[in-house]
């Protein structure tokens, strides 16, 4: 189990495989891990530590990943597919992310940090967004995620600039699916790329705490987690981002038909789900986890 220290400067390192008695201690008994928050994931970024974040969407999960040593848990608008079975993201609605938020916040020990998207058409203007943001973090989250470039850098400021932290997306954004014709690797090119290295750092001098790069190129990845002194997530975007992600049911296996390039199901060869979230956390620890074949 991975053990986090909120002390500056000391290397979070401590994987130590847990017992099965330990394992069987409900969740409210893994006291000996500090609470993740948005200082402490810089602090994990400027040492070196990796982050492992999974999305989620109810309570009991909320409570296995934290058992599990699962740094953010992401309500993410993914729930639109692996949940409600929809084709895109599109129709998930404010209700839907913040009823799930509330039901992962009840869930949830406080050990890992709760970040809610912030779904398609709820952030169109600075109105919205605060309200929809207030919303979210009152339903539990505290921190939002919302897409996009250039044109969220003011949205950001905003929010930041009254005390909501904010995560930003780069790269594939699915709520853009129908602007790039399907959901397609972005970045591929010299212009496209030097664009998203652009957003970037437009998008940390806004205030953006925590940026999430998905389905770019493995170097792009790395040169925008380079220019940047805030943590990057990575899915699909190379192993040298601040930390990784994934949808929780792609990487349980549970999704059907074809999957992305970047998942990896972790159910393989282990005896419980527990257990796979945890071989998940330790390979995002150790570096392992994303490989060459999961990359672009």
């Amino acid at each position: 189990m991975l053990f986090i220290s909120d002390y500056p400067g000391q290397k979070l390192s401590l994987l130590i495989r847990p017992s099965k008695d330990y394992l069987d201690m409900s969740y409210p008994m893994n006291s000996g891990r500090c609470t993740v928050t948005v200082p402490l994931l810089q602090k994990m970024r400027d040492s070196g530590e990796l982050i492992a974040m999974l999305t989620c969407y109810d309570a009991s999960f909320a409570a296995l990943l934290e058992r599990a040593g699962v740094d953010i848990l992401l309500i993410g608008d993914s729930l639109g597919n692996v949940l409600q079975g929809q084709a895109t993201t599109l129709p998930v609605k404010l209700e839907d992310i913040a009823y799930h938020t509330a039901i992962v916040s009840r869930g949830s020990c406080g050990n890992a940090l709760i970040i809610s998207d912030l779904p398609f058409g709820s952030y169109g203007t600075f109105v919205e967004a605060y309200s929809s943001a207030v919303r979210l973090i009152k339903a539990g989250a505290q921190m939002v995620k919302l897409e996009g470039g250039l044109w969220v850098v003011d949205t950001i400021r905003f929010l930041v600039e009254r005390s909501i932290p904010v995560c930003a997306h780069l790269g594939l954004t699915p709520q853009s699916v129908h602007t790039f014709g399907g959901f397609k690797v972005q970045g591929k090119n010299d212009l496209a790329a030097e664009q998203l290295k652009k957003d970037a750092e437009s998008i940390e001098r806004a205030g953006a705490q925590l940026l999430i790069l998905e389905a770019i190129p493995a170097a792009l990845g790395a040169q925008i987690t380079a220019l940047l002194t805030i943590p990057t997530i990575g899915i699909g975007a190379g192993s040298e981002c601040s930390g990784q992600v994934l949808v929780l049911y792609d990487m349980l296996g549970l999704t059907a038909g074809k999957l992305p390039r970047f998942v990896k199901n972790f159910m393989i060869s282990q005896p419980s789900i527990e257990e796979a979230v945890y071989s998940y956390v330790r390979a995002v620890k150790e570096g392992t986890f994303p490989a060459k074949e999961h990359t672009f």
